[in-house]
């Protein structure tokens, strides 16, 4: 994790790190190392004093590094935004726009159902600009913008699809694999679906084949 205060962290757009002492930084990488495994035993509504237990530190050395659940979310995300925008970048000159769109959706499906609870998560910030988890969406929102605009300039999308619709789509989508376990092509299902309704119409009125 950076600790410079100039830029941005390393391809995400988001601010990068304020300088920490050595002591402190230790506590925040222990911190974030716990919640990661914490979150992948329990969920992201696992117990924040259960973090800072195994890191120990006491809640309050916890609540001075992320001051809520969302804030530690959206730290412990950074490195697969980071893997996301750069496949958003890596798709944005594929010969099929449409296709990468469509990858680039699957991706982020991929990513809400990596966590139970993420998804929830990802939806309800969606709703509040100040989290700092919405904020972590800000630099993917401009990066499945490109993807989008593309598949529409090329005809195949409906001009009247909006990226937040998308992107509230795939948590949608996410959440609904994570409450259906024993169903491991829902989201593959659910997906075509919306694909479905996502593509433009020809002038005679039949849908493209795109």
């Amino acid at each position: 994790m950076a600790t410079s205060t100039a830029g941005t962290a390393a391809g995400t757009g988001m601010p990068a790190p304020r300088p920490m002492r050595a002591d402190a930084r230790r506590n925040y990488e222990r911190l974030l190392t716990e919640a990661r495994a914490v979150f992948a035993e329990h969920g992201t509504d696992a117990s924040l004093e259960e973090i800072a237990r195994r890191s120990g530190v006491g809640i309050g050395t916890l609540y001075r590094h992320f001051p809520n659940r969302h804030a530690m979310m959206s730290a412990v995300f950074q490195e697969a935004l980071a893997d996301l925008l750069e496949r958003s970048r890596e798709l944005a000159g594929a010969e099929q726009p449409c296709g990468a769109l469509v990858e680039w959706l699957r991706a982020l499906i991929t990513h809400a159902g990596e966590y139970r609870g993420l998804a929830r998560a990802l939806m309800s910030a969606s709703a509040d600009k100040g989290s700092a988890l919405a904020s972590c969406s800000v630099p993917l929102r401009a990066a499945g913008e490109q993807l989008l605009t593309r598949a529409q300039d090329s005809g195949a999308v409906r001009t009247d699809v909006s990226i937040g619709d998308l992107m509230q789509l795939t948590n949608a989508i996410a959440l609904a694999a994570e409450e259906s376990p024993d169903d491991g092509r829902l989201a593959d299902r659910l997906l075509t679906l919306t694909l479905r309704g996502l593509k433009a119409d020809r002038p005679d009125g039949a849908a493209t084949g795109s």
